[in-house]
């Protein structure tokens, strides 16, 4: 089974190699990204972030998922000294570092409890996958029609956070000023929730981020700093 529809503003394609794979569960996924959109983005006046951001909707109130997204983002601003930051001061509360891939986790997660053993989940370039081996490719962050790695991925998730699609977008927390010390960084992690944060948390970092990141348990790295320097963890799975 393979489909494509387009939510959170990106593309997401789901592959499914298993026979007999039920549709209803497929519906039941983009069903779920399309709730987290509206719950979760800032970008919507009436989502429950906008709100809590507001003061319309106390902190106490919040939901068990919303209070999770939140969690999240607070563990990696902690462990970032602050470069990772979702309450950036002038900015209105953005947890959509957190939100991606966590929610298309949460879709995976569905996709197995359904009884998925092969799939592949690609939500804009970030993946999470099952039964493998598969091979996703890395974009060059210099050249559009390029490949600068090619991952080998079996169980797990691969992220990237570059500058190449929306520019200098992912900000320092600690200084207030887009982090310029890195083009790109890819992280491979059991899980999309940790390797989506894990790229954006430390692109913000800047040079420090590949070895912050790679000293993230289960994290393998591959990046590319801002004069084209190749920084590679020994365990990145490449084929």
């Amino acid at each position: 089974m393979r489909r494509v529809e387009h939510v959170m503003g990106f593309p997401v394609s789901l592959r499914v190699d298993d026979e007999g794979f039920d549709d209803t569960v497929a519906d039941a996924l983009f069903a779920w990204l399309r709730e987290a959109d509206a719950r979760f983005s800032p970008f919507r006046e009436d989502s429950e972030v906008s709100r809590l951001d507001r003061g319309e909707l106390p902190p106490a109130r919040t939901g068990p998922d919303l209070t999770e997204v939140l969690d999240l983002c607070e563990r990696y601003r902690t462990a970032t000294g602050g470069a990772f930051d979702v309450r950036l001061p002038g900015r209105r509360l953005d947890p959509c570092a957190v939100v991606k891939g966590w929610s298309v986790q949460r879709g995976a997660e569905l996709l197995e409890a359904a009884g998925a053993r092969r799939f592949c989940l690609n939500a804009g370039g970030d993946v999470v996958a099952a039964g493998g081996p598969w091979r996703v490719g890395v974009r060059h962050p210099g050249h559009a029609g390029r490949l600068c790695a090619v991952v080998h991925l079996t169980d797990g998730a691969v992220a990237t956070s570059a500058r190449y699609e929306r520019g200098d977008h992912i900000v320092d927390g600690r200084t207030g000023r887009p982090a310029t010390g890195l083009l790109s960084l890819t992280v491979v992690a059991p899980t999309l929730t940790e390797a989506d944060a894990v790229a954006t948390a430390g692109f913000a970092l800047g040079r420090d981020g590949p070895e912050w990141a790679a000293a993230r348990p289960g994290c393998e790295v591959f990046a590319v700093t801002a004069d084209r320097r190749v920084l590679r963890t020994p365990g990145f799975p490449t084929p």
